[in-house]
């Protein structure tokens, strides 16, 4: 799964926690990093942010290698206005994500920000 040629594209904003979870099984940081814009900014605790594709393929490469599998959660419906959406998902565990994704030019759609941990 890690060639970029057979990765599905996130058709819905929905799709993107699925995939990203499905990346990270696989091991594939790159696919992970697929997800978001070039300048997607994502919070990687600590109050540290992972600024642009690079560093947030940097934080899943170590992830994947040191970090617990994802697992799926309960998606709410996302919040579509034009091209932004908003998505959340309460993990096995309680913890709440909230991202923003953009709806690229030929339909797809990219993360732009995500904080996976908004309440403990």
């Amino acid at each position: 799964m890690n060639d970029e040629a057979t990765r599905k594209p996130a058709r819905d904003p929905q799709d993107l926690a699925r995939l990203l979870v499905s990346r990270q099984q696989a091991g594939d940081a790159e696919g992970m990093a697929a997800l978001y814009t070039p300048d997607a900014i994502l919070d990687i605790g600590g109050g540290q942010l992972a600024r642009g594709r690079d560093a947030i393929r940097a934080f899943y490469a170590r992830l994947v290698m040191t970090g617990p599998k994802f697992e799926l959660g309960d998606q709410r419906p996302a919040m579509i206005n034009a091209d932004l959406a908003l998505t959340s998902t309460r993990l096995p565990d309680g913890t709440v994500t909230v991202e923003i994704a953009r709806r690229q030019g030929d339909g797809t759609w990219l993360w732009v920000i995500d904080q996976p941990s908004v309440l403990p």
